[in-house]
């Protein structure tokens, strides 16, 4: 008589089995709560698709072209729709890249390229909208975005005194208040080979990356703005990098691979974040690339960069044939820009209300506001 078989499992078994649904369930969230009632479009829709003339907010990005005879990165502000489109730098002798604007829309921050080889530094600087006003935060530094009140930029100062386009080459996060023009160091001295970090709303968190460093390989951190608490979001199922809060803070977005973009809820009520109701929003084909991807002022919108899969997403990296795009919440995404000169890092920007600057042609806006002179990097 045959025996029949032990169908029993061990416990180690069974732990081995539990942790592996955790990790397929985690890791297939964004693509399983995408399945919705219409499959992700992977190509632009027309421009038709999307009335971006009446969002009312500008797009500064960086893009790759010749001033006076010399291809370089500059930045562009434009209109939601890609009309307008004004120069904010004109400088043949650096580059200027990764804008972020001011809460209130009145400035921008950015980073600057200058010298050659092993001469090349990068440098943090903000300035009035209409590029006016330029004022250096921090020499050796990358990555700078804004405090919610406008009043203090962050950035990450530069692992090595050599230069390289590695976004994750930093060793520590300091604090620039734009009044007194003086730094902080952030309370965590263990935070180091972060990028593409961002503030929350209420000012009490942060978001970033971290690649190999801190004891994590590569993930999305959330991490107290004023304190030493570190949380990884992998927990929640958020896997990717580049992530962007809502104005609101009660959502965030970012890039889960090369080709896709995803949206979820974070809660920060019980003291430390958790992310719940995620799901794809943009997918573009695998021959292709999705990244840096921004919140409008209003929530309703996202935008971001779209190009061959060649092009390079890292600041200061080239990427022929990439170009900025907008998308509703709900997945239809166009392409705003057209010469594919390698747009890349677009920032929404929220329009002052009445007495403010407006952009009215293809030249470059009149000073509105007063200029900021002289200005140092302090550290």
């Amino acid at each position: 008589m045959r025996k029949k078989p032990d169908l029993t499992i061990t416990a180690g078994a069974a732990v081995v089995i539990v942790l592996l649904n955790v990790i397929a369930v985690n890791c297939g969230v964004c693509r399983a709560q995408s399945q919705g009632k219409s499959k992700v479009r992977k190509v632009p829709f027309p421009r038709a698709a999307l009335n971006l003339k009446d969002i009312p907010f500008k797009i500064v990005f960086e893009s790759y072209r010749r001033t006076s005879g010399k291809a370089n990165w500059e930045l562009i502000l434009s209109n939601a729709d890609g009309s307008n489109p004004t120069r904010l730098t004109n400088t043949p002798n650096a580059d200027e890249m990764y804008p972020h604007a001011s809460p209130d829309g009145t400035k921008i921050c950015f980073v600057v390229d200058r010298g050659s080889r092993r001469e090349k530094i990068r440098s943090v600087y903000y300035m009035n909208i209409d590029g006016t006003g330029r004022v250096k935060v921090a020499d050796n530094a990358r990555q700078p975005c804004w405090s919610p009140d406008g009043k203090t930029i962050a950035c990450l100062k530069g692992e090595f005194d050599r230069y390289t386009t590695r976004e994750y080459a930093t060793s520590e996060l300091i604090m620039y208040d734009l009044k007194t023009r003086t730094h902080r160091t952030h309370p965590n001295s263990t935070l180091h080979h972060m990028y593409a970090i961002c503030w929350s709303p209420d000012g009490k968190w942060l978001l970033g990356v971290v690649h190999g460093g801190m004891g994590f390989s590569d993930t999305i951190l959330a991490f107290e703005a004023d304190g030493t608490r570190i949380f990884d979001l992998k927990k929640w199922g958020v896997i990717g990098c580049r992530p962007d809060f809502s104005p609101d803070g009660t959502r965030i977005v970012w890039g889960e691979t090369d080709w896709n973009l995803c949206i979820g809820d974070i809660d920060f009520a019980s003291g430390e974040p958790k992310v719940g109701n995620i799901r794809q929003v943009v997918r573009c084909l695998r021959e292709f690339k999705v990244y840096h991807v921004d919140f409008s002022p209003d929530g309703r919108h996202i935008a971001f960069s779209y190009g061959p899969f060649k092009g390079s997403q890292q600041v200061g990296g080239r990427a022929t044939g990439w170009n900025i795009c907008v998308s509703d919440l709900e997945g239809t995404w166009v392409k705003i820009t057209a010469n594919s000169s390698g747009n890349k890092e677009p920032d929404w920007v929220p329009v002052p209300a009445a007495g403010g600057w407006m952009l009215q042609s293809q030249s470059r806006p009149g000073a509105t506001y007063p200029a900021v002179s002289g200005g140092s990097s302090g550290y």
